[in-house]
């Protein structure tokens, strides 16, 4: 049974979740403008190193060195500056490797779409291959074989996560392959290539992009937990993981060495997370109309 309070509690709801949108995205913003302008915004060189500084608190504590407003790590470098530039590559491998799994996951999911029989069954063995085996062990086994070069890490995190796209593409091909708009095309003579590109593309772009949004915020985490093992990238570079796992010996001492970055990841994986939630929602007409 409906209430009057009912109307009032979804619009509560409503604008509250607006709310949240509204930050997700101002913060979105703001992470996107600090990792591009890193080596604008930075007051020092993320790689410069005074043992006189080392361990500095941030502003506020004693003991605190003038400029390092958030501190200094083991080794004197400035901690909001390799904040900046940790989060610049971060978001740069996250990115990438996000672009690679979509162009991956999305080719073989409308090959296997179209190409009902042994293409479709083999690609969807590879899917249900990758979902079966746990992909941080596959990551670890590929980085510790081939090396934790630049090259190597993003090809790993390119094919995280390329099954979720192969299955979406897949299923949307395979719906729509049966309207009539596609009967049609293929009745005036539309080839197989034509079609794809000219109808069935443009009508999965909005799955894609939720499915894009969700899966960057996974490969931040998974990109940070690499680094965090030293299988990710290396120092003196840095990344937002490698800067956990350099400063986790020294956090009864110094803990803003890993609260820094780790607060960044958090932020970054939140607002990526509800911006992902949003597009959802605004992509599934029947969430929209509710």
């Amino acid at each position: 049974m409906t209430t009057l309070a009912d109307p009032i509690r979804h619009r509560r709801r409503a604008a509250s979740t607006n709310i949240i949108q509204k930050v997700a995205l101002l913060l979105a913003v703001v992470l996107a403008v600090a990792a591009i302008l890193a080596p604008l915004i930075a007051p020092f060189d993320p790689l410069d190193q005074s043992l006189i500084s080392r361990l500095r608190p941030p502003i506020g504590f004693d003991r605190y060195s003038p400029g390092h407003l958030a501190g200094t790590d083991e080794l004197g470098r400035d901690v909001f500056s390799r904040g900046l530039y940790g989060l610049r590559l971060t978001l740069a491998l996250a990115f990438g490797g996000a672009v690679i799994g979509l162009g991956i996951g999305g080719l073989l999911g409308l090959i296997a779409g179209l190409r009902p029989g042994w293409a479709e069954d083999g690609i969807m063995a590879l899917v249900d291959m990758q979902i079966a085996i746990p992909f941080t062990l596959v990551a670890l086994l590929v980085l510790a074989l081939l090396g934790s070069s630049l090259t190597v890490l993003i090809f790993v995190l390119g094919i995280a996560g390329w099954e979720q796209y192969a299955r979406i593409v897949r299923a949307e091909v395979r719906r729509l392959a049966s309207q009539p708009f596609i009967e049609a095309a293929r009745a005036a003579g539309g080839g197989t290539a034509y079609i794809a590109r000219r109808h069935l593309l443009p009508n999965i772009v909005s799955p894609l992009v939720v499915q894009f949004t969700l899966a960057l915020s996974n490969i931040v985490i998974l990109e940070s937990t690499l680094s965090f093992l030293g299988l990710g990238v290396q120092p003196p570079t840095p990344s937002l993981g490698s800067m956990v796992g350099l400063g986790r010996d020294y956090m009864p001492t110094a803990p803003w060495i890993v609260l820094v970055p780790a607060g960044l990841i958090v932020l970054l994986t939140f607002t990526v997370q509800i911006l992902g939630d949003w597009l959802r929602d605004r992509a599934d007409v029947r969430l929209r109309d509710r």
